[in-house]
C-alpha cells in the first residue's frame, strides 16, 4: 500500500506543504561529515550537464592545454610525410630524411603520450563525479518517505546506484575531452587538406553531410529501445529483488513454476528488445564505416589523375590520403561518444525520475540546535488516510503527561500501529494534531525526533557489522561526527543495558567462543592460564560430571581416537584431523606404535555397523550427530562394506584403507556407542602419545598445539581454553552452573568486562542472521533504551520473547522508565497492561474505550472481553 505524499484537501486538513513551509530547500548529507544539510538544488534535479563543471573545472582546463598540444603532434606527422617524399626522398637528401624522421618520430611518441595522460584524467574524473554521484543520490534515497519503499524493490535501489549510474560518470568524464579533440582534430586535418589540395578536400568531405543526416535518425531509434531496456531491466531487477527477499514463502508455498514464468517472461521480452537495440546500434556503426571507406575511393580516382597530370605532387597525395585516412579515427570517437550521451541521457534521466521524491520532513533545523522536549504527548482529532482515500485512523484524540506509560491494544487491523508510526514521525498524518512537549510533530525535523524519542519495532531491523555497532546505532545517529559525540556511552552503560534487556549472558556466550588473535593472546593468555588453574582447583570436583578435563594420563571419552592420539590441536590444514590419513609421517607413525592394524579393525567394524543403520535413513543430518560417518560419505562407506565382506584387510586397496583410518580416528566412546572400545586400544594410544610428540612436535612444533595446562590453545576459544576439557552434556542446567563459575573468576580477575567488551564484537551477520528471534529483538530494546529517550514506542516488541525475558522487559519498563520516559507500548499480551497508567483499546481505526485497567475491567466493555473471553 502506498501512502500520500500530500494530504488531502478536506476542511481544516494540515496539507503536506503547509506542514513543510519552512522547509525551503532539498536536504541532503553534507561531503565530509555525512550529516545532513541543505542546499539549493536536489541531486534528482540536477541535469546531467551540471555534473561537467561540478568541482573538476581546474581538471578540464588542464584537459583543454593537453588536446591543443596532442592535435598539433596529430598534424606534425601528416607533413613530415609530404616532406619525406617531396623533399629528403627526391632530392636524396639522407640529413633531411634523418631529421623528418626524426620529428615524426617524435610527434607520435608524444601523440601518444598525450592520448594516454587524456585518459588518465579522464578516468579521474569519471571516477570523481561517479563517487559523488552515488554518494548524493544514496543520501537522497534514504530520505525519502517510507511510502516509496513499499513501492519499491530493493534491486532496484541497488541497480541505480551500482549500474545505472555508470554510463552518465563515464559521459561526464568524456564530455569535454572527446569532443573537443576531435572537433579540433577534424577541423585541423580538413584546413590541412585544404591547404594541400581543395578540391580534393571538398570532394573527401562531400559525404560526411549524408552522415549527419543518417546517423541521428537511427539514433532516434536506438533511444527508443534503450528506454524500454532499461525499464524492462529495472522491472527484472526489481522481480528478482523481491523473489529473493521473498524466497523463504517461495519454498513454503512450493511457487517455483509461478516466479520462474514470471522471470521467464521478463527475460523474453528483454532479450527482443536487446536484439533490435543492438541491431540498430551497429547499423550506424556500419552506415559509419561504409562512408569512411568510400572516401578513399575517391581520392584514389580523382588525387590519381591528378598526380599523373602533374597538377599535384606525390608526396602531397600521400599525406593527403594519410590525412584522409587519419579522419576516420575522430570521427569514429565521435559517433560512439554520441552514443554513449544518448545512452547516458536516457539512463540518468530515468534514474533520477524515479527517485524524484521529496522528504516529507525537514532533516535538521536550520538556525537552532534540536528541540529537547518534555516528552508530553497530545493528540487532537488526528485521522490518517491511504492515497486511494481509505481511512486507517479516524478523529483520535489522547493525552499524556511526561513519564506516563500507554498501552494500546485491539484487534488486528485496528490502527495501532498506524498510529504509533504517526506519533514517531514515520507516517504523516493527514489532519488533525500531535504534539509532542508543545511542538507540532509535523513541524519537527528528523533531528527533533532522533533527539527525542525511541521506536521499537515487531520486526527489528539488525545491520550487517558487530553488537556494539547495533547497540550504538541510534547513541550516534543523535551526532554529527560519532568520533566526538556527546552521547556516546560508556563501557558501563553499555553493560547495565546489557543486563536490563537480558543480553548480557548472551554476550558473554559470544566473547568465551571467540578465537583470540595474536595481540589478545599475549594481553589475555597468562591471565586467562590462571582462571584455568582456579576454575579446575575451586570448581572441578563439582563440575566434574559436567566436564571431562584433559589429562595427559588418561584417555578421554569425550574426544575423538585423533585428538587423544596427537592430545592437542593441529595449526596447519595438513595435519587437520580429516587430513592426516594422507599424510605419510602421520602413517609411519601409526605403523611405528602398532595402532595401524587397531585403528583398521575399529574402522572396519564402525563401518560395517553404521553403514547397516544409515542405509535406509534419508540424508537429514538428523541421523549422523552420533556418527563418525558424514552424509556425503554414505555410498562410498557402502561399497566399502561391501567388499569387507568379501577381502581381508590386508587384501584392501590403500584408499580403502584410508577410510578405514578416517572413521576410527573420528571414533568418540562417549558419543559413538554402536561399538565397544577395546581397554588395549586405550593404553596403546594413550603410550603413542609420547611417540606422537617426539616424532611430529618435537620435529615440527609449529604444526600443534599440545595440551598442556600452562599453555594457552590458540586455535580454541576462551571457553575451551578455561575449561581445558570437553563438555560431557548440552544440559541448560550443567551450562548455567558452568557459566555462573566462570562468571564468579572473571570477576576475581577483573576480566569480565574484557571478556563483553570482545563478545559485544560478534559478527550479527546480514539482517541479524547470525542471532536468534528473541536476541534481535533485546538487541533492538537495548539500543533504544541505550538512548534514553523522552517518548519511547514500542509496537509489539516483547513478542520473539519467552515468558520469562519478557516479565523482565516489563518489570524493567515499570520500575525504571516509569515517570522518566513516556511509553506508548503496543501490548500483543493482554497479561503484562494491568500496571500501565492508562489503556486504549482501537478498533476500525478508533480508540474505543479508553482509562485505567481496573476501570475498563470494571465496565466490562471491549477490552473485558479481550481478557476474560466472556461477551
Amino acid at each position: 500500500m502506498r501512502f500520500p505524499l500530500y494530504a488531502s484537501s478536506e476542511p481544516g486538513e494540515r496539507t503536506f506543504k503547509t506542514k513543510l513551509r519552512h522547509f525551503n530547500t532539498a536536504a541532503s548529507f553534507t561531503k565530509d561529515t555525512g550529516i545532513m544539510s541543505t542546499r539549493p538544488t536536489p541531486v534528482v534535479k540536477k541535469s546531467i550537464y551540471s555534473w561537467i563543471y561540478y568541482k573538476h573545472l581546474k581538471l578540464h582546463a588542464l584537459l583543454v592545454l593537453i588536446i591543443f598540444v596532442t592535435v598539433f603532434a596529430r598534424v606534425l606527422p601528416l607533413e613530415m610525410q609530404k616532406r619525406i617524399v617531396n623533399e629528403a626522398i627526391n632530392l636524396r637528401n639522407a640529413h633531411l630524411l634523418i631529421t623528418y624522421c626524426g620529428i615524426y618520430l617524435a610527434a607520435v611518441l608524444a601523440a601518444s603520450a598525450l592520448k594516454l595522460l587524456i585518459t588518465a584524467v579522464q578516468t579521474l574524473i569519471s571516477q570523481r563525479v561517479l563517487s559523488d554521484m552515488r554518494i548524493r543520490l544514496y543520501d537522497h534515497i534514504l530520505t525519502l518517505p517510507l511510502g516509496f519503499f513499499r513501492k519499491t524493490q530493493p534491486g532496484m535501489v541497488v541497480t541505480a546506484l551500482i549500474t545505472e549510474v555508470v554510463p552518465s560518470a563515464e559521459f561526464i568524464g568524456r564530455s569535454i575531452a572527446v569532443p573537443f579533440i576531435n572537433i579540433l582534430t577534424l577541423l585541423a586535418f580538413t584546413g590541412y587538406l585544404l591547404w594541400l589540395n581543395p578540391l580534393l578536400a571538398v570532394v573527401s568531405m562531400s559525404i560526411y553531410p549524408v552522415v549527419l543526416l543518417l546517423i541521428p535518425m537511427l539514433q532516434k531509434q536506438v533511444n527508443r529501445f534503450n528506454k524500454k531496456r532499461v525499464d524492462v531491466t529495472r522491472k527484472l531487477s526489481s522481480l528478482i529483488g523481491e523473489t529473493i527477499t521473498g524466497i523463504h514463502e517461495v519454498h513454503g508455498s512450493g511457487a517455483y513454476r509461478i516466479e520462474s514464468r514470471k522471470h521467464r517472461k521478463l527475460v523474453t521480452r528483454l532479450r527482443k528488445i536487446r536484439i533490435i537495440w543492438s541491431l540498430y546500434t551497429q547499423s550506424i556503426k556500419t552506415a559509419n564505416n561504409l562512408f569512411n571507406n568510400l572516401s578513399p575511393f575517391l581520392i584514389f580516382i580523382i588525387g590519381g589523375f591528378l598526380t599523373m597530370s602533374g597538377r599535384l605532387e606525390l608526396g602531397s597525395l600521400v599525406a593527403f590520403l594519410s590525412a584522409q585516412e587519419k579522419l576516420y579515427d575522430p570521427w569514429k570517437e565521435l559517433i560512439e561518444f554520441y552514443q554513449v550521451y544518448q545512452d547516458a541521457s536516457i539512463r540518468y534521466r530515468r534514474t533520477m525520475e524515479y527517485f524524484d521524491a521529496d522528504p516529507e520532513y525537514s532533516l535538521q533545523p536550520a538556525d537552532r540546535s534540536p528541540y529537547m522536549l518534555d516528552g508530553s504527548l497530545e493528540i487532537n482529532h488526528l485521522s490518517f488516510y491511504t492515497d486511494s482515500g481509505i481511512r486507517l485512523l479516524d478523529d483520535i484524540s489522547l493525552s499524556l503527561k511526561p513519564g506516563e506509560h500507554l498501552a494500546l491494544v485491539g484487534f488486528s487491523g485496528s490502527g495501532k500501529s498506524t498510529l504509533a508510526y504517526c506519533i514517531g514521525q514515520l507516517y504523516p498524518y493527514s489532519r488533525g494534531h500531535v504534539r509532542i512537549g508543545d511542538k507540532e510533530v509535523a513541524e519537527l525535523t528528523k533531528m527533533d525526533m532522533v533527539q527525542n524519542t525511541g521506536f521499537v519495532p515487531q520486526a527489528p531491523f539488525i545491520f550487517d557489522g558487530t553488537i556494539l555497532e547495533n547497540l550504538m546505532y541510534g547513541c550516534l545517529a543523535r551526532c554529527d561526527d560519532p568520533d566526538e559525540c556527546p552521547f556516546k556511552p560508556e563501557l558501563d552503560d553499555l553493560i547495565e543495558v546489557l543486563h536490563q534487556t537480558g543480553l548480557f549472558i548472551d554476550v558473554l556466550h559470544f566473547g568465551l567462543l571467540t578465537v583470540l588473535d595474536a595481540n589478545q593472546v599475549k594481553e589475555l593468555a597468562a591471565v586467562l592460564i590462571r582462571i584455568r588453574k582456579n576454575f579446575q582447583r575451586d570448581f572441578g570436583e563439582r563440575l566434574g560430571e559436567h566436564v571431562e578435563f584433559f589429562d595427559e594420563n588418561n584417555y578421554m571419552y569425550y574426544s575423538d581416537v585423533a585428538e587423544n592420539l596427537t592430545f592437542g590441536t593441529p595449526v596447519e590444514n595438513v595435519y587437520f584431523f580429516d587430513n592426516l590419513t594422507r599424510d605419510a609421517r602421520f602413517l609411519e607413525f601409526l605403523d611405528e606404535a602398532d595402532l595401524t592394524r587397531p585403528l583398521l579393525s575399529l574402522g572396519s567394524e564402525l563401518s560395517i555397523r553404521m553403514v547397516d543403520i544409515l542405509k535406509n535413513l534419508p540424508p537429514d543430518t538428523l541421523f549422523y550427530t552420533n556418527s563418525p560417518i558424514k552424509p556425503d560419505e554414505l555410498d562410498e562407506y557402502k561399497h566399502l562394506a561391501e567388499r569387507l565382506k568379501h577381502r581381508k584387510l590386508h587384501q584392501l586397496f590403500q584408499t580403502d584403507h584410508q577410510r578405514l583410518l578416517a572413521v576410527a580416528l573420528r571414533y568418540t566412546p562417549a558419543i559413538h556407542r554402536i561399538v565397544s572400545f577395546p581397554k588395549m586400544m586405550e593404553n596403546l594410544i594413550i603410550e603413542g602419545r609420547a611417540l606422537f610428540r617426539e616424532k611430529i612436535i618435537s620435529t615440527a612444533s609449529d604444526t600443534f598445539f599440545p595440551y598442556t595446562p600452562t599453555r594457552y590453545i590458540e586455535s580454541k576459544n576462551i571457553l575451551n581454553n578455561i575449561l581445558f576439557g570437553k563438555l560431557k552434556t548440552d544440559s541448560p542446567q550443567a551450562r548455567e552452573a558452568i557459566n555462573q563459575s566462570i562468571v564468579h573468576l572473571l570477576i576475581e580477575e577483573n576480566l569480565l568486562e574484557k571478556i563483553i567488551e570482545i563478545g559485544m564484537l560478534y559478527p550479527v551477520g546480514s539482517k541479524g542472521d547470525n542471532l536468534s528471534g528473541g536476541q534481535k529483538q533485546k538487541l533492538a530494546i537495548a539500543r533504544t533504551l541505550l538512548k534514553s529517550p523522552n517518548l519511547m514506542i514500542m509496537d509489539e516488541a516483547t513478542s520473539a520473547l519467552d515468558n520469562m525475558s519478557q516479565a523482565r522487559i516489563q518489570h524493567l519498563l515499570e520500575t525504571r522508565w516509569k515517570g522518566k520516559c513516556t511509553l506508548i507500548s503496543i501490548a500483543h499480551r493482554l497479561d503484562i497492561i494491568r500496571n500501565y497508567d492508562k489503556i486504549a483499546v482501537m478498533k476500525a481505526g478508533k480508540i474505543i474505550e479508553s482509562g485505567t485497567y481496573d476501570e475498563l475491567i470494571q465496565k466490562q466493555g471491549v477490552l473485558y472481553e479481550l481478557v476474560t473471553g466472556k461477551r
